[in-house]
This record gives C-alpha cells, structure tokens and sequence, in this order.
C-alpha cells in the first residue's frame, strides 16, 4: 500500500494528501478502538448463577457493571467471559436478581442495572438502540439500520449488519434483543431459543411465563 501512496504523490499530491489523511485517522480510530478493548479485558469479571422461569441463567460482572446474561447452554454461551473467572457476590448480581425478579412477574422494572458489554464500536451503537425499544414492543432489523445510518450520517446501512450485532449481544433479556423481529413479523433466530424469544413477548405482552412452550424449543 506504500507502494501505491508513493505513485499516487507522484502523479496526484492532492489525492496523496485526502487518502492520506483519512487513512491515518481510520488507524488512529482502530488504535483507539484495540486499545480500548484491551483495557476492558484486563478488568476481573466474576460470576453468578440464577434460576428463572426459563432456564438457569450465568451472570457475569465487572467492577464497572454487568457483563453478560446467558440461559444455560444458548448459541455464543459466555463467549465474553474470562476462563478464570470466579463466583464472587457483587452488588450488581443483586441488582440484577431484582431486576429479573420484577420482570419475570410481568411488570416492567422501575430501575435501571448498570451494563459493560464488550464489542466493538458499531456493536455497542446497536445494543445501546435495542435499550430504546420499548417494553412490550418490537423493531425489525430493517428499521434499526434505516435509524442507525441516519442517526450516523450513512447513505445506508444493511439489515445484515445489524442483524449481526443483535446476535454478539452478550447481555439477554436486559439488552432486549428479543425484542428484534423478521421485516415480515416473523421471530427470527434468538441465541436464547425461539421458543424463549416468543415466551418473553409475550410475557411482556399478557404479563405470564408460558415456560411450557419455551423450553422445549430452547435449542433452536
């Protein structure tokens, strides 16, 4: 890529210069982003299990807030947790048993639980616009894309995208993933299990757990 930049000051000083600038900024960007990353990964995270009326759940914690809610065994389990990690109770485990306690009684909490999710930067735009999906309602990938790039200055920005971003999201039901839906209504994948995915709808929805109709189909 030297090579090519070399030419291009030959013949274009003017090309050099815009490519060159931009260039280095997108590293400076990237650098930022890895080190970033980096620093969160050194923070111990530490681990709790609850039960719930869908499945054991693992949580995981840093000192900053949480890092991760999995049903036992679900598609990218504890993909973001640290194999030294250790059981420790921590504040944020409590807050974040409240949390599920209220909600799986069918009402929607009052209160906020403090989050750290790790990902990249277009990761964490996403999971902070799954946060502003309101209870009980849904958005298709489309409509998050369309609302992201407009909110980003972007000509467009694929459903694709962020369909992936809905999938890495390491923190269930909190950064309600579940909420996200096919353009056609339909429940597309959920790391959790379709039959998770349609129980939390519709507990939101008519305030009961049909745990019946969700575990079954957990593996999906």
């Amino acid at each position: 890529y030297g090579g090519l930049s070399c030419a291009c000051a030959q013949a274009q000083p003017v090309c050099r210069r815009g490519r060159g600038e931009k260039a280095q900024e997108a590293m400076r960007r990237t650098e930022g982003a890895r080190a970033d990353h980096m620093t969160e990964k050194d923070l111990p995270q530490f681990i709790h299990h609850e039960s719930s009326p869908l499945g054991d759940i693992l949580l995981a914690a840093d000192e900053v807030g949480l890092t991760g809610l999995w049903f036992e065994g679900q598609k990218n389990y504890a993909r973001t947790l640290f194999p030294e990690s250790g059981e420790r109770e921590l504040p944020v485990f409590r807050q974040a048993k409240h949390w599920l306690e209220v909600y799986f009684a069918g009402k929607e909490p009052a209160f906020s639980v403090p989050l750290h999710p790790m990902g990249t930067a277009f990761q964490q735009r996403v999971w902070d616009f799954l946060r502003t999906i309101p209870y009980g309602n849904t958005a298709t990938y489309g409509e998050i894309a369309k609302r992201l790039a407009a909110e980003n200055g972007l000509a467009h920005l694929s459903a694709q995208a962020v369909g992936g971003a809905v999938g890495r999201n390491p923190i269930s039901i909190l950064i309600p993933c579940h909420r996200v839906i096919g353009a056609d209504g339909s429940l597309t994948g959920y790391a959790g299990g379709i039959g998770r995915k349609r129980a939390l709808l519709t507990l939101e929805r008519e305030g009961v757990v049909n745990a019946a109709e969700a575990i079954p189909q957990a593996a999906q």
